[in-house]
């Protein structure tokens, strides 16, 4: 069994930062693939951004890119997620992904993702 937590979020002003946390536990996660997606009121979940914890590849949706940085400390078995710049438009439930499979570059598809957390609320005001 393997758990996902984030952690986080909050109400922030445009132009603002925040950085979300996301503990695995149950496995070690430290070869795993890891993402950050996210579900705004009334809109599918979208991906945002990822990691291979392997190689080191990251991957941006292009709503992020610049703005965003993924990141991972295997030794926590965390990732994180630096926000910088926030937008209205960046609000939105955050979601932590994990990839149990082995790959070369950070994975964008939701389908590749195995396990899932609970979610954090981002809430970005003008």
């Amino acid at each position: 069994q393997v758990q996902l937590v984030e952690s986080g979020g909050g109400l922030v002003q445009a132009g603002g930062s925040l950085r979300l946390s996301c503990a695995a536990s149950g496995r070690t996660f430290s070869n795993y693939g890891m993402g950050w997606f996210r579900q705004a009121p009334g809109k599918e979940r979208e991906f945002v951004a990822a990691i291979n914890w392997n190689a080191g590849s990251t991957r941006y949706s292009d709503s992020v890119k610049g703005r965003f940085t993924i990141s991972r400390d295997n030794a926590k078995n965390t990732v994180y997620l630096q926000m910088n710049s926030l937008k209205p438009e960046d609000t939105a439930v955050y979601y932590c992904a994990a990839d149990r499979t082995l790959r070369t570059i950070a994975s964008v598809p939701a389908t590749y993702y195995n396990y899932w957390g609970q979610g954090t609320q981002v809430t970005v005001s003008s």
